[in-house]
């Protein structure tokens, strides 16, 4: 695990072949707990290509200095993401 917040990611190989490729993060908190939304794409090994975008909002907790993995929430489509904006949106509105 890593100390800094900015170098957190969804990066995963296994046997040389990038399983997840991380396309963007941003991070919405930082401190003894992290929330970062990821961009990235998972390796279809049937047809040897990336899948659709993805979207992942993981929660990390600084432990003895370095960023543990806690918990996350994954947006399974670009549909759903645009479904999850109209909502803040509008209850954002209300609350203003």
């Amino acid at each position: 695990m890593t100390e800094i917040v900015e170098e957190l990611t969804v990066n995963y190989e296994e046997d040389n072949v990038l399983l997840v490729k991380e396309l963007d993060k941003h991070v919405l908190t930082k401190g003894a707990w992290a929330t970062v939304m990821f961009l990235y794409q998972d390796f279809d090994r049937r047809k040897e290509d990336y899948g659709p975008t993805k979207i992942g909002i993981r929660r990390y907790q600084k432990r003895d200095g370095a960023y543990v993995y806690r918990s996350k929430f994954n947006i399974s489509s670009l549909d759903q993401a645009r479904k999850v904006v109209e909502a803040l949106n509008k209850w954002i509105k209300e609350e203003s």
